[in-house]
C-alpha cells in the first residue's frame, strides 16, 4: 500500500489521445495502491520535451515521493522522433538524480499510432499504470533506504 505517499503526474497535452489514456491508468493504478485523489496532484504539460523540466520542478518543491511521467512520441519521416526521445529520458534521469526523487518512464516512443494506442489500452498492459506500479515501488524503495534508524 502508498498511503502517506505523494505523486505528481507529469503528462503531455501533445497526442493527448493517447496520453489521456495513459493517465487514466497511472491514476487506477494510485488508487488501487491506496493512494488517495488529493495525494496526486497532476501537472499537464505542452508536449513531451517539457516533461523533464516540468518534473524536476515538480520534486523540487519536496512535496512529492515520486514523479510520474506520461507522454507520447510517435516516429516520423525526420529525425526529429529521435533527439526528442533522447532528450526526455536523459532529462529525466539527470532531473531525477539531481533531485533524489524518483521519476518513472511512461514515455511511449513508438513506431505508428496504431502501437501508442495498443500501449494505451485497458488492462494492465497500459503503460501509465506501468509507470505508476513502479512510482509506488521506487517511492517505498528510497523511504527504506533514506529511514533514519532508530536510536537504542
Amino acid at each position: 500500500m502508498a498511503a502517506g505517499f505523494r505523486f505528481a503526474i507529469v503528462v503531455s497535452k501533445y497526442n493527448d489521445f493517447v496520453t489521456d489514456r495513459l493517465q487514466a491508468g497511472a491514476l487506477a493504478a494510485l488508487a488501487a495502491a491506496g493512494v488517495g485523489a488529493d495525494d496526486v496532484t497532476v501537472v499537464r504539460v505542452p508536449g513531451a520535451f517539457e516533461i523533464p523540466i516540468a518534473a524536476q520542478h515538480a520534486a523540487e518543491t519536496g512535496t512529492y515521493d515520486a514523479i510520474i511521467c506520461l507522454g507520447c512520441v510517435i516516429r516520423g519521416a525526420t529525425p526529429h522522433f529521435e533527439y526528442i526521445a533522447s532528450a526526455v529520458a536523459n532529462g529525466l534521469m539527470s532531473a531525477s538524480a539531481a533531485t533524489g526523487i524518483p521519476m518513472t518512464f511512461g514515455v511511449l516512443t513508438t513506431n505508428s499510432v496504431e502501437e501508442a494506442i495498443e500501449r494505451a489500452g485497458e488492462g494492465n498492459s497500459n503503460k501509465g499504470l506501468e509507470a505508476a506500479v513502479a512510482a509506488v515501488e521506487m517511492a517505498t524503495v528510497v523511504a527504506q533506504l533514506t529511514r533514519q534508524p532508530s536510536a537504542t
